[in-house]
């Protein structure tokens, strides 16, 4: 694709990136009206279920902290669960039967596995999946992704059409509770979203061409202006641009194992602690407080825009052929290519992460038309990258 034939094209003067685009932010604790036109459109919300929702989001955590601590070790999850009517609620879970719990406002389910079990056997899948053992390889292919689903208190693992051969394999290889185990089948391939060619959110260019990623988040280190990003999109040493004039360099880059980065930008740039929505404004971000599982939250990329939905699970292993990723967070948000390294960011303004990749159907560039059932798209948390690396989130 031509810098010509891009639907977007963004000048240096007009911003850094999608997130250091100049715009008014929303006051106060306040959801900024787009955001909320935004998640109206994209789960299928009305104003009176988007409020119920938003009050159950901040109650959340909040519950979940408290599950921990009273469960202890026969604490198996929790999450945001949307019943048919349309309403949502917070459910914590148990896998025991003695021990009670005072969790006002919680929904408290009794199931068969501890989160700390389903843990275990995730992590002997990622064990085995990184070793050098003979027969691993051909046991991974088709195989995409693995993770402890709370909801459905097991370990999923996805499977390409007609790969369940391979996956009973390497349950079996890998000694873990087969009990514990549901398989679902994929609608596509896991892949880095980084691959379209020609015009930019942001530019790295390589000997084989011109590859684009988004921006995810304004940081600094010390006085030393950034942002973060996906790992995929490039190495660290790797110049980057916007258009042709040079933006900045990839400072760390961690591909696979993880999937991040973060670029330094020029002295002259101005960083901004916001998120472009697409539609001509920004959405402020005001802090990382990460949300929980069934919490809905938007997504920020130069080539499908802003699109929104909810997070389906954590910690997931996905398989991107070239290396294991773990540690991602599941979505049913759509992307393409292009968007990888693009913010997520909840209704209240807490920055969440950056694009990794999704599940696309084979000669497509991204997974838009997919049933939001199907859809998987991942995002790297933004919480290890910053500290990790050092980094301070600017905010609005």
């Amino acid at each position: 694709m031509s810098v010509s034939k891009l639907p977007r094209s963004l000048s240096l003067a007009g911003a850094v990136c999608a997130v250091l685009a100049s715009g008014a932010a929303s006051a106060g604790d306040e959801v900024a009206p787009v955001l909320k036109a935004a998640m109206q459109r994209d789960l299928g919300l009305s104003s009176a279920q988007l409020q119920q929702y938003l009050k159950i989001e901040q109650l959340s955590q909040t519950l979940d902290a408290q599950g921990k601590r009273q469960l202890a070790s026969s604490f198996a999850g929790s999450w945001i669960e949307r019943d048919e009517a349309g309403s949502f609620k917070v459910v914590v879970a148990t896998s025991g039967t003695g021990k009670k719990a005072n969790l006002p406002g919680a929904e408290l389910r009794h199931v068969r596995h501890s989160l700390k079990q389903l843990q275990s056997i995730q992590s002997a899948l990622d064990t085995q999946a990184r070793g050098r053992v003979a027969g691993i390889s051909k046991m991974l292919t088709g195989v995409n992704s693995w993770y402890v689903d709370p909801t459905s208190n097991s370990v999923v693992v996805a499977v390409a059409p007609g790969a369940d051969e391979q996956a009973v394999d390497l349950i079996a290889f890998s000694g873990a509770d087969a009990s514990a185990v549901r398989f679902v089948t994929d609608t596509g391939v896991p892949q880095t979203t980084a691959t379209v060619r020609g015009g930019i959110e942001y530019r790295i260019p390589k000997p084989d061409g011109t590859y684009v990623c988004s921006v995810g988040f304004s940081v600094t280190k010390g006085t030393v202006k950034g942002f973060v990003t996906a790992g995929h999109c490039g190495a660290a040493g790797q110049a980057v641009n916007i258009g042709t004039a040079a933006l900045g360099t990839f400072t760390a880059s961690k591909f696979p194992g993880n999937d991040r980065a973060w670029v330094t930008v020029n002295a002259t740039h101005t960083l901004a602690g916001n998120v472009s929505n697409y539609s001509g404004g920004t959405v402020a971000v005001k802090g990382s407080t990460e949300a929980a599982v069934g919490a809905a939250l938007c997504r920020s990329g130069r080539t499908t825009g802003y699109k929104c939905g909810t997070i389906r699970s954590k910690n997931v292993s996905v398989n991107y052929g070239v290396g294991i990723v773990s540690g991602l967070t599941e979505t049913n948000v759509c992307t393409g290519r292009g968007d990888s390294g693009g913010s997520w960011i909840t209704a209240a303004g807490q920055a969440q992460g950056v694009t990794s990749g999704g599940s696309l159907p084979n000669g497509s560039n991204d997974n838009c038309a997919v049933a939001a059932a199907q859809r998987k798209t991942w995002f790297e948390r933004l919480n290890p990258i910053l500290t990790q690396y050092g980094l301070t989130l600017v905010k609005s």
